[in-house]
């Protein structure tokens, strides 16, 4: 893997690229310190923030780091050291993704990190959970999962047997279905707290017909669900874009910092609405 370091709004901003070479992170790194700072200065940008804490992304399946850099973006802002992992989701089994992307991932963060997190979509979820199965997870880490198909999905079920399924997604694909040989079912909890947003919007009438319950067009909200999970949310967003949703990113930074969403802000949103209707 290939790194990309760039300094925009975030303190720092690393996008861990698969099979390129890209070599921005050598010239960076042959700029002398103090020039790198007055260079920060000028574009109005902060300095990279050694000793915060470490968040990787792991986009989900079929998707590229550039579907999670508005999350990215975000928590870089509100001083998280960023690593925006990009990873072949449709070349590899579950277990072979994360025994590869996670360690090459975690390993980019700054040695004084005060923790490392996680903030995935969809499969980046499930990665992080076999990863952690029998290892123990970095101390006082917390996991935000955005749609994850913690138990399953009943799309993934259905299609799994038909051809183009299974040349498009590949190995992953056909392990996150709802029988037994489901991959996300047969896994245990890990030592990681855990924070679920699920989406309760769908574009897609045929997926949700096959859904039980309330969904966001991949995955219904009780399948997203972990019975060890420390909070849970839903958001009127679809799979697709759940993690470009701004309620999506505030939420996230506040269960990264608190271990837990924010409820109250969740009550005001509904109050707020409910006064408009009324108000019509």
């Amino acid at each position: 893997m290939s790194v990309r370091e760039g300094f925009n709004a975030a303190p720092r901003v690393i996008v861990l690229k698969a099979d390129r070479t890209v070599r921005a992170m050598r010239r960076l790194q042959a700029v002398p310190c103090i020039s790198l700072l007055i260079l920060c200065a000028l574009c109005g940008a902060a300095a990279p923030a050694w000793g915060a804490s470490c968040v990787i992304l792991l986009h989900g399946m079929g998707r590229t780091s550039h579907s999670m850099h508005a999350m990215a973006e975000h928590l870089g802002a509100n001083g998280f050291q960023v690593i925006n992992a990009d990873y072949p989701s449709t070349e590899g089994t579950v277990n072979e993704l994360a025994s590869t992307t996670i360690p090459a991932a975690t390993g980019k963060c700054a040695d004084d990190a005060d923790a490392i997190h996680f903030v995935t979509h969809s499969l980046g979820g499930i990665l992080v959970r076999a990863y952690y199965q029998d290892r123990p997870g970095p101390p006082g880490s917390r996991v935000v999962m955005l749609g994850p198909p913690n138990q399953g999905s009943e799309v993934a079920q259905k299609l799994r047997d038909w051809g183009p399924y299974q040349w498009v997604m590949g190995p992953a694909g056909q392990a996150l279905g709802t029988t037994a040989d489901s991959i996300p079912l047969q896994l245990k909890p890990i030592p990681l707290a855990i924070g679920v947003i699920a989406g309760t919007r769908s574009f897609n009438p045929l997926f949700s017909h096959w859904l039980a319950g309330p969904d966001d067009g991949k995955v219904s909200t009780e399948r997203a669900k972990l019975a060890e999970m420390k909070d849970f949310i839903t958001v009127n967003s679809t799979h697709v874009y759940i993690m470009r949703d701004q309620r999506v990113l505030e939420q996230t930074t506040h269960f990264l910092l608190h271990e837990r969403f924010d409820h109250n802000e969740d009550q005001t949103r509904k109050k707020t609405v409910h006064s408009r209707d009324e108000a019509r």
